[in-house]
């Protein structure tokens, strides 16, 4: 199966403007993301998709792959879609939608999510992580997600779920398994065309989640369980903490 990374970044972020080229111990944010990606022995290719003069300069400028897309997209997905129905990057049989702003994923995390997307069955994955600590459940910036017992994602909330009423907050994760939402997706390429032309739905806009969107047409996403830790930086003291 051949598959390709896309790694969406623009420059225009609310929270934080210009993130992709911020220097993180002598290398710009993008280009750390990109050089742990093309370790991804399961990537038949790897390459950057931005809206912004700055970034696809400064990409070429470190031997990278990048490709322009328009100012209108509202998601990464809609980025990748791009790239994939003009045919530019050619032809590919599943795409590995990489955040832009985790500077030391690790390529296992990626190898692992193009296993998932090589079952036959698959149209959409992604990964999540056993959640352990009581600050990372009640964080409303960590995206929970709740599975069935085939590994499908049932729902995705910003709040804590399930919700388990039997017991005080503190003793939550003595008494449930709860999973945290790792921002990486696989599609297969027909797949990725179907969803980007879907209108936003109700419970998308509510929680502020495109994969809401995907389950409320009926699409099923298959999740894989990481042991592995990912990193991301969204805001400047974000940046700071990582630096130290």
């Amino acid at each position: 199966m051949k598959i390709i990374g896309i790694i969406p970044a623009r420059y225009a972020s609310t929270r934080f403007p210009g993130k992709p080229l911020v220097d993180i111990q002598g290398k710009s944010m993008i280009q750390r993301v990109y050089e742990q990606c093309i370790k991804a022995d399961k990537l038949s290719s790897v390459l950057i998709a931005t809206d912004d003069q700055r970034i696809y300069d400064h990409v070429i400028s470190f031997g990278g792959k990048a490709w322009m897309t328009s100012h209108e997209h509202q998601s990464g997905t809609d980025r990748c879609a791009e790239i994939i129905e003009s045919g530019k990057a050619g032809d590919w049989d599943a795409v590995i939608n990489i955040q832009g702003d985790e500077p030391y994923i690790h390529p296992e995390q990626i190898n692992l999510l193009c296993e998932v997307m090589q079952e036959k069955s698959v149209a959409i994955g992604t990964l999540v992580k056993k959640i352990d600590a009581q600050s990372e459940l009640f964080n409303h910036n960590n995206v929970k997600v709740v599975l069935n017992n085939k590994l499908d994602a049932i729902y995705f909330s910003r709040s804590p779920i399930p919700f388990n009423r039997n017991f005080p907050e503190d003793e939550w994760l003595k008494h449930s398994t709860y999973y945290k939402h790792i921002g990486i997706y696989g599609y297969k390429t027909k797949t990725l065309l179907e969803i980007s032309k879907l209108a936003k739905t109700n419970l998308e806009i509510t929680e502020s989640l495109e994969q809401l969107r995907w389950i409320e047409n009926g699409y099923q996403i298959k999740a894989a369980v990481t042991h592995l830790e990912s990193v991301s930086i969204d805001t400047p003291d974000d940046l700071l903490k990582i630096n130290e």
